[in-house]
């Protein structure tokens, strides 16, 4: 089929990509020259295992191309993917102004009957608002046919998306018009051998489906979270009562971590975005304001922990940090524990050492007068950001932090607290080497005797 792509940001690139690789003809279009210039030469603007693999094979296949000239890319298109940024409003409620901008641009520039297929996650009646406007500048331009808006959610996890694309848990498809849904389920078909995996469903019902599953994923995250905050208390270990629970089909082992926090594109904003479309229809929702205020407590958990067992007064103090992301596998830091955590201790006067495979440059970037007076250091590796650090924090779950050499570590520290905020390590065996050891919902133990300072 002959796709055009909106919007060359994270979705959207993905999108182009994944649709490339089945064979079909995709254009992808941006209004910024410099990522599409950069697209164009197969270097990718995010961070995202595997895209500029994709990205090199189809653009020398030519299925692939990018431009900044959305009329020329709607010549031929049959189906036509919006994936603009949807970005939280001051009130918290998600902003579909670059939507609703494209519908109005695609009234002006579609030549003839597409499908629009609105790929960013908007709240519910996002589509039909879409739908309202291309029929409206359908009836200026006096033309005899109508284009057709589908409500296709994305469900991409960042660092996998490419996995999640290829090979679907699900693909929803919300669509009142019996040809879009043919079509829709055509060009899906390579991505799944079982097409019960492709569901169709009214437009509105689709939208919805995308904010309740997200909702859903962190309402089981701050669960467990607040759980965790009383096991300490009870002397029980979170880990353990998590594989007791995980056991049980009816729950499962997914999303069921203690931590410090989820962050992301995704899940912050749309708990905001539902939390506004319930007010704005006169609802509450108390459970999800529980999540989103026991979210926000875990954040501040970390530095609880490290004045705790630091003292109140932090200046002059070196706290090591081991990942920056919000999660493995991607550079995003939008909304990540770890903003919490480096303001917190940069107002408290510590010196922050940090090391992150590929989110220090946007940490750089956030806090760039902290790293101009120095207060605020980017480690070229893990074990540099150690060094004479009064303690060193686990953010996130890097799979090269999963076996560091502790024994090195221990020798470069100032003082042996770790503090893991995604309860990785064997509390135990951590101890056993003179480290003290805090995780969340873990009960504490005293450290072990220590042996002298030494630094490697």
């Amino acid at each position: 089929m002959r796709i055009t792509v909106i919007g060359c940001g994270y979705v959207g690139l993905v999108t182009a990509a994944c649709f490339a690789e089945m064979g079909n003809d995709v254009i992808c279009v941006d209004q910024d020259r410099e990522r599409i210039a950069a697209l164009s030469d197969g270097r990718s603007p995010i961070y995202e295992p595997g895209i500029e693999a994709l990205l090199a094979v189809n653009l020398s296949g030519r299925r692939l191309a990018f431009t900044t000239r959305l009329d020329q890319a709607l010549e031929r298109a049959e189906v036509v993917f919006i994936a603009v940024g949807t970005p939280s409003s001051a009130d918290g409620s998600a902003d579909i102004s670059q939507i609703l901008s494209v519908a109005a641009s695609l009234g002006q520039y579609l030549m003839a009957p597409a499908i629009v297929v609105c790929k960013s996650t908007a709240p519910v009646g996002t589509a039909c608002r879409v739908q309202a406007i291309l029929d409206q500048h359908c009836a200026r331009r006096h033309l005899n046919w109508r284009a057709s808006v589908v409500s296709n959610p994305e469900f991409l996890k960042e660092g996998v998306a490419i996995n999640d694309f290829m090979r679907p848990d699900r693909i929803i498809i919300g669509t009142e018009d019996d040809h879009a849904a043919e079509v829709m389920c055509a060009l899906y078909a390579p991505f799944v051998r079982n097409h019960e995996r492709i569901l169709l469903m009214g437009r509105r019902a689709a939208e919805f489906s995308k904010y309740a599953a997200n909702a859903f994923l962190a309402t089981k995250i701050s669960f467990m979270n607040e759980m965790a905050s009383l096991s300490a208390r009870l002397g029980v270990d979170i880990e353990q009562v998590r594989k007791g629970i995980g056991s049980d089909q009816r729950i499962g082992h997914q999303f069921i971590y203690a931590g410090c926090g989820y962050g992301g594109s995704c899940f912050p904003k749309d708990i905001r975005a539902l939390l506004h479309m319930a007010e704005a229809e006169d609802q509450q929702l108390p459970l999800l304001s529980a999540v989103e205020a026991r979210n926000s407590t875990q954040k501040q958990w970390l530095f609880r922990q490290i004045s705790t067992r630091l003292g109140s007064n932090l200046r002059d103090m070196t706290v090591a940090i081991w990942g920056l992301s919000f999660k493995p596998g991607t550079d995003d830091i939008r909304d990540a524990p770890s903003l919490v955590l480096v303001k917190s201790l940069l107002d408290a006067g510590v010196r922050v050492q940090a090391f992150d495979p590929v989110a220090g440059t946007n940490i750089a970037n956030q806090f760039a007068a902290a790293v101009a007076r120095g207060q605020l250091q980017l480690s070229e590796d893990q074990y540099q950001a150690a060094r004479f650090a009064d303690a060193l924090v686990l953010v996130t779950e890097w799979k090269q932090f999963r076996q560091p050499d502790f024994i090195r570590l221990r020798e470069l520290m100032r003082r042996p607290l770790l503090i893991d905020g995604r309860n990785q390590y064997d509390p135990q065996a951590l101890q056993a080497q003179g480290f003290e050891y805090v995780g969340v919902g873990r009960p504490s133990a005293e450290p072990q005797q220590r042996p002298a300072l030494r630094i490697a």
